[in-house]
């Protein structure tokens, strides 16, 4: 990547909309780069700026319950327009204006939520593995050799099988950071497809069932058991993936 494409995709990286193939590519460049990494140091400098409280305005607590009652009143004026004065049509038509405004905004100003950005970390950390060639710290299909070696790493221990015999054989584990927390990575294999399945402790009691998300072409699934997260990514199928899942599911059993 030269200047000029860093320059131009700069602004969807700061904003975390590019995907992670992208990401990396600038993110070598920005290390190599000084020009480019001090146009990235601005653009984030005035991002930060942009997020000051003083520019941000609180709504009344009450600001949806007044505009409902606006607009209840309006319908019923507009019911029977001989008993409503006159002077209430330029009061009722701005107020249904700006609540339309209101209520096509707040999609936007949510923003993505915090499974979207957790899903687009699993992404880019599964493809660093592949990418960098690191996808193991403790190479080794020993279950009782990679689950020793995250002791002292991780305030956790992850639970660590291998399902060789099921298809999918056991190639390693390295530690990751996502979330902004360090967890455990293993890594298993399935013909010439490598799938990286993050664990760390859920942050919520109860547990949640799976849920799929697919990506730029790669499959997650995502469930807690037992008190610990999991994130399972993979350009394997998403059938093959799935059977890998429910593998992993009936065998293990984490703790914290």
């Amino acid at each position: 990547m030269n200047c000029k494409d860093a320059q131009n995709l700069i602004d969807g990286y700061v904003d975390r909309e590019l995907d992670p193939v992208r990401d990396l590519e600038i993110e070598g460049h920005l290390q190599e780069c000084a020009v480019c990494s001090q146009g990235y140091k601005n653009h984030q400098a005035l991002r930060n700026g942009l997020k000051a409280s003083s520019l941000y305005f609180k709504p009344p607590a009450d600001l949806q319950r007044r505009i409902q009652l606006s607009l209840r009143k309006a319908a019923k004026a507009e019911a029977a327009p001989r008993a409503m004065p006159k002077w209430w049509l330029s009061v009722a038509a701005p107020i249904a204006a700006a609540a339309v405004v209101v209520l096509s905004l707040v999609p936007f100003l949510r923003g993505p939520s915090t499974d979207d950005l957790l899903a687009r970390e699993v992404i880019s950390s599964h493809v660093r593995s592949l990418m960098a060639n690191h996808l193991a710290d403790v190479a080794s299909s020993d279950r009782h050799t990679v689950k020793p070696w995250f002791a002292g790493k991780l305030n956790f221990s992850p639970a660590v099988e291998d399902l060789a015999k099921q298809g999918f054989p056991l190639m390693g584990g390295r530690l990751d950071y996502i979330d902004n927390r360090p967890v455990a990575a293993l890594v298993y294999q399935r013909r010439k497809h490598f799938i990286n399945l993050f664990i760390w402790p859920s942050t919520h009691g109860s547990e949640a069932d799976t849920k799929t998300v697919t990506r730029q072409g790669y499959n997650l699934f995502r469930w807690t058991k037992s008190g610990m997260t999991y994130w399972a990514a993979s350009d394997l199928n998403s059938a093959e993936l799935q059977e890998f899942v429910e593998l992993v599911q009936n065998q293990t059993t984490p703790r914290s």
